[in-house]
């Protein structure tokens, strides 16, 4: 079983981890973008044209489905990935959490890009899944862009800006970029009140894993012994990592690179 994963950087590593936490057997091919990234401010019709470049280097490889890990890239690209690859090879985006959130009762908080916060797109998610329910945007200035280049002191900034944009009575707090699901544990720290129950953080990797699987027909088989491949391509090359996901539990337990096809 091989599935692919596609971003601009490495938020698809909290969807790679958890696709390799369900099935430790599953080959994985990474196609990320440093040619092109920041796809966050490109048009929607430049990043359309990256994203597809990205997916059709991955898909040369044969998976069985495509993740999008990525929001930007689900929200302006998600129809042309579908109409390009589907139903050959599954398209699975990435969207927001806020359907579940909203289910706990709020008060929520939806930390997401500046370029995401407040757009139509996330505004229409709020009105179809959290109407009645008090929901607070919050943009996350910087964040996503310094978890890509692992730079401690910019986290520990973006995190304190948006920890003083979200109130103080929130009981759940939806990462709305993959990139942020990288430093859950520094977002709780900075958003927790003392003595308030303990906070919810709601991300997408797990969920968006479980429908790539049942996409393809595969349940989960987190005791599998084997381990799976992985490769990763740059814009299309063959490559690496980035040195940067090294600084992530999520990049950690991948295991080495392997020759190209």
């Amino acid at each position: 079983m091989k599935i692919a994963l596609m971003d601009s950087g490495i938020g698809l590593l909290a969807a790679t981890a958890a696709v390799r936490r369900l099935r430790p057997d599953a080959d994985l091919v990474l196609s990320l973008d440093p040619d092109g990234m920041p796809w966050g401010p490109r048009t929607p019709e430049d990043l359309t044209g990256r994203a597809l470049a990205v997916a059709e280097a991955a898909a040369a490889y044969g998976p069985e489905a495509l993740i999008v890990g990525c929001n930007t890239a689900t929200v302006h690209a998600l129809p042309a990935l579908r109409a390009r690859l589907e139903p050959g090879i599954p398209v699975v985006g990435t969207v927001p959490a806020i359907k579940p959130a909203a289910a706990g009762g709020g008060p929520l908080a939806i930390w997401a890009t500046p370029a995401t916060t407040r757009s139509p797109y996330q505004r229409g998610l709020i009105e179809q899944f959290a109407d009645g329910v008090r929901v607070t945007e919050v943009p996350c200035w910087g964040l996503a862009e310094a978890v890509e280049h692992a730079d401690e002191a910019a986290i520990d900034a973006a995190v304190a800006a948006a920890a003083e944009l979200t109130p103080a009575d929130v009981t759940t707090v939806v990462l709305g970029c993959t990139h942020y699901e990288l430093v859950t544990e520094r977002i709780r720290a900075a958003v927790q009140q003392p003595d308030a129950p303990p906070l919810i953080l709601l991300g997408s990797a797990v969920a968006v894993a479980a429908q790539a699987l049942r996409r393809i027909g595969e349940p989960p088989a987190p005791d599998a012994p084997a381990e799976g491949t992985l490769t990763v391509l740059l814009s299309g090359r063959a490559g690496e990592l980035p040195a940067a996901a090294l600084n992530y539990a999520e990049g950690r337990i991948l295991p080495v690179v392997m020759p190209t096809r």
